[in-house]
């Protein structure tokens, strides 16, 4: 509850004043949706879906910013001198961001763990519908050997925070 006091009449106003997010200033933080999955292994040389790191979230506004964080544990590649690892954020079907292109490469066919990699991006999707966030792998080295992210230990997540605009 607000309550209002002016000058000589006193108490003049009560109501019941919620805190809502178009009340909060730009840069205020409005829902958090964390997503978790498995590892994968790819050949292709086109990217493909991790499993499980990726869903969807709802702006309360057109003028909101997401902020989509792509933790990806286990990353390495297997067996070939051209593999390397390659992962993107994708919004819907778009790529909003290639964050790692050369992970793993060694230039020998001897297997390379890595460990993780780490990307994020602000976006503004300009929408109130429910947005799907994603990452993707692939081999950037062709289609010789494999690269890898996940596994029995390793967890891979995205983090998708509402930023107020």
């Amino acid at each position: 509850m607000t309550t209002t006091i002016t000058g000589t009449t006193g108490v003049n106003q009560i109501t019941d004043d919620a805190i809502t997010a178009a009340k909060l200033p730009a840069g205020s933080v409005l829902q958090v949706k964390q997503y978790t999955g498995g590892g994968a292994t790819s050949t292709s040389s086109t990217f493909a879906d991790i499993g499980g790191v990726g869903g969807s979230i709802t702006p309360s506004s057109t003028s909101s910013k997401i902020l989509a964080i792509a933790h990806i544990g286990g990353c390495g590649t297997t067996g070939h001198a051209s593999a390397h690892l390659a992962l993107q954020i994708v919004r819907g079907s778009t790529s909003i961001h290639f964050f790692e292109g050369e992970a793993g490469y060694n230039a020998t066919a001897a297997a390379n763990s890595i460990g993780a990699c780490s990307g994020m991006k602000l976006d503004s999707p300009s929408t109130t519908n429910a947005t799907t966030y994603k990452v993707q792998i692939k081999n950037q080295g062709g289609s010789a050997g494999s690269v890898k992210c996940g596994g029995s230990a390793a967890i891979s997540s995205i983090t998708l925070m509402e930023i107020a605009g």
